[in-house]
């Protein structure tokens, strides 16, 4: 297995996920994790994929279509904090990719006042069970202070009704990316067991 945090949330979010699910991609970004949750939700799941940017939408709405996987995708051009407006019912998984779109304006960044909005929204549609997976880039400005804004909130959710777990390179230069997964209790799966 990979130590990349990415391929850790796919390995995460893969865990919990079975086809005919409803999961939610909050920030398309250029498209891998749409179409990675595309693939595993199968023909009669669904993916709500968020993005402000109308590039990130159309760019990840062609791959989509190359793929055959666009019937499987709801993209929507809107802030992440506004996914209740659009989703009815429970998911089963969040995934957040946060900062801003690689080979994009890098002055158009994730921010944290409607990240921490987003998640706790998405805390609030996840089924018992259900996992939210944030990959947190702090190499900018709006990162650093996403970072501080969410560890402070996920370390202080109720232990009764979530399990959350941070990962983080503690032995690399540059400003690895920490990775916060948040489960909510009941179901089958479980990210620990505290037993």
């Amino acid at each position: 297995m990979s130590l990349k945090v990415v391929d850790l949330v796919k390995s995460i979010v893969a865990g919990v996920v079975s086809e005919g699910d409803t999961v939610v991609d909050a920030t398309v970004g250029n498209g891998n994790d749409t179409i990675f949750l595309a693939r595993l939700v199968g023909e009669k799941g669904k993916v709500y994929g968020f993005d402000i940017q109308q590039k990130a939408i159309n760019n990840t709405g062609e791959l989509l279509k190359d793929l055959g996987l666009q019937n499987r995708v709801n993209l929507i051009c809107d802030g992440h904090e506004n996914m209740d407006k659009y989703i009815t019912g429970d998911v089963k998984a969040v995934i957040f990719n946060l900062g801003y779109l690689p080979r994009g304006n890098r002055d158009i960044t994730t921010l944290p006042n409607t990240t921490l909005t987003a998640v706790k929204k998405s805390l609030q549609l996840l089924q018992p069970g259900g996992i939210t997976a944030i990959a947190a880039y702090r190499g900018h400005q709006s990162g650093k202070r996403e970072e501080v804004l969410l560890g402070e909130y996920l370390s202080g959710l109720d232990a009764s009704a979530f399990i959350t777990v941070s990962v983080q390179a503690v032995n690399q230069g540059n400003n690895p990316p920490v990775l916060w997964a948040v489960q909510k209790k009941g179901g089958h799966a479980q990210l620990i067991t505290t037993e």
